[in-house]
């Protein structure tokens, strides 16, 4: 019996240390199993991938561009916005730096890439039809309609077409307009803003003005205006705005490419959510605002 209890302590002991021990490996267990699930959880949200897009600084594609990055976050996506121009846009699709691009001016405008690129760049669906370039006056000068009616009204008392900047194309356009139609106006290169602001202060007092122009464009969302008849086709047939991807994105990205596959926007739906990006405090607040008032549309293109 002494001896019995001689080893009692040094028995209870040794039980205390294998339940230490026991406690130990569960724990560790536990933890192993929650920073696998940390891991888990990280890999599961970063998934999905990165899609990077290419973006020209044109109002139109500056809006679809934030609006998509938004929806693609939404859906557990990581986006990159690239501020590109166009020649480098198409380069860096052939070459697989960029995803998407989402502004492709066809048959005309951007015939030259395509045929530089026609088989080394996924080309893909129309998601707008319709652009037009211009001269636009406001809707109550119901006596001017078309190009011809400019020359020898009496309600252009300056002569002048308000313009953009000097290097822009439809600026060269209207230059031909001017010979082709023989008119006696000048035309008065600016930017873009001045012009916008010209055609404002113009509609607030019902002034005449005349400006050269394009759809798709916000103000027609905000401006009562109207295209002048062009007989002559100086400014060229109406395109369609499609988007392109690298080569082998379907394959990597099949629910991206079905989403943007389905992607479809009216002219007043596209002039709408430039107007709210136009008018909010940064790009995506404004897109943000839109998405949020078009869900129903959103959920058309992103359906399974």
């Amino acid at each position: 019996m002494k001896q019995l209890r001689k080893w009692l302590p040094a028995v209870f002991l040794g039980i205390l240390l294998i339940l230490a021990a026991c406690g130990e490996s569960e724990e560790d267990a536990t933890n192993g199993n929650e920073n696998n699930g940390d891991g888990d959880q990280a890999e599961s949200s970063d998934e999905k991938g990165t899609i990077s897009i290419g973006m020209n600084n044109w109002a139109e594609n500056v809006a679809v561009s934030n609006m998509w990055k938004l929806i693609l976050e939404d859906k557990g996506y990581t986006v990159e916005l690239n501020q590109v121009e166009k020649g480098f846009l198409y380069e860096a699709l052939s070459s697989g730096d960029l995803d998407i691009g989402m502004e492709i001016w066809l048959p005309n405008t951007d015939k030259a890439f395509y045929e530089k690129y026609e088989e080394e760049i996924d080309w893909r669906e129309t998601w707008y039809e319709g652009t037009e370039l211009g001269l636009a006056v406001p809707s109550y000068m119901e006596d001017i309609n078309s190009i011809e009616d400019l020359k020898g009204s009496e309600a252009f008392p300056d002569k002048q077409i308000v313009g953009i900047d000097a290097g822009a194309s439809i600026m060269s356009l209207t230059d031909e307009v001017i010979n082709e139609y023989g008119l006696d106006y000048s035309l008065a290169s600016s930017s873009e803003p001045t012009m916008i602001t010209e055609l404002k202060s113009a509609l607030e007092s019902e002034e005449p003005i005349v400006a050269t122009l394009w759809k798709p464009h916000w103000v027609f969302a905000e401006m009562d205006l109207k295209f002048l008849e062009d007989s002559k086709n100086v400014y060229g047939d109406s395109e369609d705005i499609s988007y392109a991807a690298r080569k082998g994105l379907e394959e990597d990205q099949p629910e991206v490419v079905k989403w943007f596959d389905n992607f479809k926007l009216s002219d007043e739906e596209l002039s709408s959510l430039m107007a709210s990006i136009n008018e909010a405090d940064d790009e995506q607040e404004g897109a943000q605002k839109w998405i949020d008032e078009h869900q129903d549309l959103i959920e058309e293109w992103t359906k399974e």
